[in-house]
């Protein structure tokens, strides 16, 4: 029986990295990006909040003046990221599965209100061009650094498990990609590597535990 490898583009919790090796999986993992939290000053924020990842709600809760924003409407991509702004009491008014959906809702239905970004520095052109297009009111404030962190990987892969385009692009800067199916937590993901290979498979929702499922899925008839 063969044994399939799998290369995390992050490192995963303990029983993510379980459900891998219950269904027989070779597992190897390493943080292809890491996150420098900034310091930033908040300002006059506008009535509405923008949030497209968790790592800049992260960042957003650890300033001092966040807890003064309760009463802003809150506009976020990710359940996770809703559910850990709903923790701290914020209440959130749209939560979308991606930044381009977020974009249409807004330009749709709330034209008339202003915003404040909370981005990081590799972050995507899609919501502010579209927001800036439909002339609506935006500023914004850079939370967080995402930083590329190369690793050769010298063992065999059968699978690469992906997590946005910045992992993809790390990985690539020191590793080939060639007959290894590809996992990506979405379309975003899945588009850096348009260019590179046609062997990818998007999760049905954007998170981990999706992409690992997928994995599991389509291993399962080959194992």
């Amino acid at each position: 029986m063969e044994t399939f490898r799998v290369l995390s583009t992050k490192k995963l919790l303990a029983n993510q990295k379980q459900f891998l090796l219950n269904a027989g999986l070779s597992v190897v993992e390493a943080d292809f990006i890491s996150v420098n939290l900034k310091r930033f000053e908040i300002g006059i924020a506008k009535d509405n909040l923008i949030f497209t990842s968790q790592n800049a709600v992260i960042s957003f809760l650890h300033n001092g003046e966040s807890a003064q924003l309760k009463d802003k409407g809150i506009f976020c991509v990710g359940i996770k990221t809703k559910a850990a702004l709903e923790h701290y009491g914020y209440t959130v008014k749209v939560c979308t599965d991606y930044a381009e959906e977020l974009a249409k809702t807004i330009t749709q239905g709330y034209a008339d209100k202003s915003f404040t970004f909370f981005s990081g520095n590799l972050r995507r052109d899609t919501l502010p061009e579209a927001l800036k297009a439909a002339g609506i009111e935006m500023n914004e404030i850079q939370a967080y650094e995402t930083v590329l962190s190369p690793h050769t990987i010298k063992s065999k892969l059968n699978g690469i498990l992906f997590y946005s385009p910045s992992g993809v692009e790390s990985y690539l800067k020191e590793n080939n990609i060639t007959n290894e199916t590809c996992f990506c937590i979405g379309t975003t993901t899945a588009n850096a590597l348009k260019d590179i290979t046609q062997n990818v498979v998007i999760a049905n929702q954007p998170s981990v535990e999706n992409v690992i499922i997928q994995c599991i899925n389509y291993y399962k008839e080959r194992i």
